[in-house]
């Protein structure tokens, strides 16, 4: 519900955040797509506590997906992790954006020294 262009950035940003849960199913055997599948109905339903469950592999009709994880992390090093992420990902659009620049009006000043 985000207008103009910045909802196509935070709907990248919510499908790199699905590497997480999709190479938790791929490591554990599971068909990554239907675990995201349900993951994400389970998230809609308001269940925001759900996730990947490694404990079903090879389990006839498992979903892949546990309503409680039961799963406790220190938050402050995801955070901190997220974070770096955003950073670095944030510094290479920067220098992108110089190289970009400095191709575009370097070819009329670089022209005139020779």
């Amino acid at each position: 519900t985000c207008p103009g262009l910045d909802q196509y950035a935070i709907r990248a940003f919510g499908k790199a955040l699905e590497v997480v849960p999709r190479t938790l199913a791929e490591n554990a055997g599971m068909d990554q797509g239907e675990v995201i599948a349900a993951l994400g109905a389970a998230h809609a339903s308001g269940k925001v506590s759900a996730g990947v469950d490694i404990g079903a592999m090879g389990i006839a009709g498992a979903s892949g997906v546990c309503d409680e994880t039961g799963v406790l992390d220190l938050y402050t090093t995801k955070v901190s992790a997220l974070k770096l992420a955003i950073d670095s990902a944030l510094t290479v659009l920067r220098v992108d954006q110089i190289i970009m620049s400095k191709q575009a009006g370097g070819g009329a000043a670089g022209a005139g020294m020779m």
